[in-house]
């Protein structure tokens, strides 16, 4: 017969809020219970010194690569989750492109357990808009919707919905349930076989180019789409000054278009390919340092809405390979804050009040993440990111949690470090470590049972 692990009582003495309030939280049964100012420790109650420390709501990726089922070899729910907590995130929304393919209502179910199981982070499945994200006819999109894993995101991400006729009958089908296509914006002609950004440097080097027109011409075909049927569109890892101009135009005239940008896409050039690194190899590209200013603008004035990180796990031997033969992707979720911080933050471009509203409230909104809360009243749940923005450091292998280690960022040195993660009330995150695999999941079987 097991027990069932006490629920213990934290308060976090001190802490920084994103509008630069000091205060004491009380975190009790997985909510915030007080928020005030010299809150009493009482006894039982484990004091956390958040004396110098931002607090943010939990961030929420609408934007990663899970990998299971079928390619455990680079990451696991359990291992991204870990990978999530790390880096300060307490949600994550798992794209479909699995083995089966996220596309039945069966595959999100078990892709939701496994992530209930585990319990660094609330995993919630993205269903497929086509059957083996093969573009050729709908998946069971209903089906999924109304499961028990209750899909409300649908994309094909690493492919593009291309047919146009398939994507105006998806984005009139989620328009019933209050659904969200996340559109891969890739033509797929324009891009054969392209290995990296097109312009005068991929001619340098020899590397057939991904032009920035196959990203911006799928943009505007997709708000147009959006507009004529009324229904919700995403538009996934945003990489052009051009797409930027897309999107504004697009809001401006009050279509209802939410758009993401990546950590990578906000600090890294494509100058960094001349290395010939497969680290910096992803899809989109890693553009010009104009197309970087224009991203970090967009978000600034909100034509951007959010950051997700689109965490590409890889083994090594897809990435240890010559530039042509290598994966696509980049594992992220353990440093978007500490980038967010470097490219956003330390330049003057946005405040942290910013930062929880594009990093945790409006992923959230646009994923209708259920009991996620933004802010830190009482009754709130007990989501909650701890990250010390004074701490400078390199990023090294010692901050990856994950199973894989393709970051880019390896011997790069970023600002801010997360501290504590609370998720549902627990930490899984202490003092800057990852807490044991067990002791979360007994923790999480703990919350699962109150609820």
């Amino acid at each position: 017969m097991t027990t069932t692990p006490a629920r213990a009582t934290y308060l976090i003495s001190g802490a920084t809020l994103p509008n630069g309030a000091r205060a004491d939280l009380l975190v009790q049964d997985a909510r915030i219970t007080a928020v005030g100012t010299n809150l009493d420790e009482g006894l039982g109650i484990t004091t956390i010194d958040a004396d110098g420390l931002v607090a943010l709501p939990g961030l929420v990726d609408l934007h990663t690569h899970l990998r299971e089922p079928g390619f455990e070899q680079s990451e696991t729910v359990l291992t991204g989750s870990r990978a999530a907590a790390a880096g300060g995130f307490t949600s994550v929304f798992a794209m479909a492109n699995t083995m089966p393919v996220s596309d039945t209502a069966g595959v999100v179910e078990q892709v939701q357990a496994l992530g209930d199981a585990a319990g660094y982070a609330t995993v919630r499945p993205i269903g497929a808009v086509t059957v083996g994200l093969a573009g050729e006819r709908l998946s069971e999109i209903g089906a999924m919707a109304h499961s028990r894993a209750q899909v409300r995101v649908f994309s094909d991400d690493g492919k593009c919905v291309h047919d146009s006729l398939l994507m105006r009958r998806s984005l009139e089908y989620v328009r019933t349930f209050d659904g969200v296509v996340a559109q891969h914006a890739q033509d797929p002609r324009l891009t054969e076989n392209a290995q990296m950004n097109e312009g005068a440097l991929s001619s340098e080097l020899g590397l057939k180019g991904w032009p920035a027109v196959a990203e911006e011409s799928i943009i505007a075909r997709d708000v147009l789409l959006a507009e004529h049927v009324g229904a919700r569109l995403h538009v996934c890892h945003v990489s052009t000054a051009g797409s930027v101009e897309v999107i504004r135009w697009a809001k401006s005239r009050g279509i209802t278009v939410t758009a993401e940008a990546t950590p990578h896409h906000l600090l890294l050039t494509e100058d960094l390919i001349r290395s010939y690194d497969a680290r910096y190899k992803v899809n989109p590209p890693l553009r010009r340092d104009e197309d970087v200013q224009a991203l970090r603008e967009g978000l600034a004035d909100g034509t951007i809405d959010i950051i997700a990180t689109d965490h590409a796990p890889h083994p090594k031997e897809s990435k240890e390979a010559e530039w042509d033969a290598a994966s696509f992707g980049m594992v992220g979720l353990e440093s978007a804050l500490s980038v967010a911080q470097t490219a956003l933050i330390d330049t003057g471009l946005l405040s942290w009040a910013d930062l929880a509203r594009v990093l945790s409230q409006t992923p959230a909104e646009i994923g209708r993440l259920a009991d996620h809360s933004h802010d830190f009243e009482v009754g709130a749940p007990a989501n909650v990111t701890l990250v010390d923005p004074a701490n400078s450091s390199t990023f090294d292998l010692g901050r990856l949690a994950g199973k894989s280690t393709n970051s880019p960022y390896l011997g790069r040195t970023l600002s801010g470090r997360v501290e504590y993660t609370f998720h549902h009330g627990y930490p899984t995150v202490r003092a800057a470590q990852v807490a044991p695999s067990d002791e979360i999941a007994a923790q999480a079987e703990a919350w699962k049972a109150s609820n």
